[in-house]
């Protein structure tokens, strides 16, 4: 059975044997171990209250800095392309699919402006999966149903900037 602290534990030695990211498919490959691991998943993603948070910071390394996190989503959402600033992130699929799209960016913005991006792929993440983000991979996630999900982040996203990302067409209704 996988706990939290073996998880961290498999995390951590593989991030110093090969960093990311060329160490990325191993990360994911232990991360869906343990999402296949149904008493793990369930100890690490209970029911939220209402008024709590979706995510929650479940174990951040004091030497790599990365955090293992749980998502916990009631119901439908509709995600805004978005990056992980100067970080990486993993999500992991535990219950429920989530629809990935993958952006391309097609104007970097600059001087006030938002990054324009594009649909370039749509793919869906089902129990089990691991996909890796890599530092300035534009993506967006699309709910119907709850989902659950453990997303590692390559450092504490509440402390890093996002970049100011919009849709093309969504920059372009706005200016005019």
């Amino acid at each position: 059975m996988m706990d939290l602290e073996t998880l961290a534990q498999r995390l951590r030695d593989s991030m110093k044997a090969s960093p990311v990211p060329d160490g990325a498919a191993a990360l994911c490959g232990i991360l869906g171990e343990a999402l296949k691991d149904r008493a793990f998943t369930e100890a690490m993603l209970p029911d939220r209250k209402d008024g709590e948070a979706v995510r929650e910071i479940l174990y951040e390394d004091p030497e790599l800095g990365f955090c293992i996190c749980g998502h916990v989503n009631a119901g439908a959402s509709v995600g805004k392309p978005h990056d992980h600033g100067t970080t990486w992130a993993i999500y992991g699929q535990a219950e429920g699919t989530t629809e990935m799209t993958d952006w391309r960016i097609v104007d970097e913005g600059g001087g006030g402006k938002p990054i324009r991006v594009v649909p370039a792929r749509t793919y869906t993440l089902t129990p089990g999966d691991a996909h890796f983000y890599g530092v300035g991979a534009v993506h967006s996630p699309k709910r119907t149903r709850p989902t659950r999900l453990i997303r590692i982040e390559g450092a504490n996203q509440d402390f890093i900037p996002r970049s100011h990302i919009v849709a093309a067409e969504e920059a372009l209704q706005s200016a005019g």
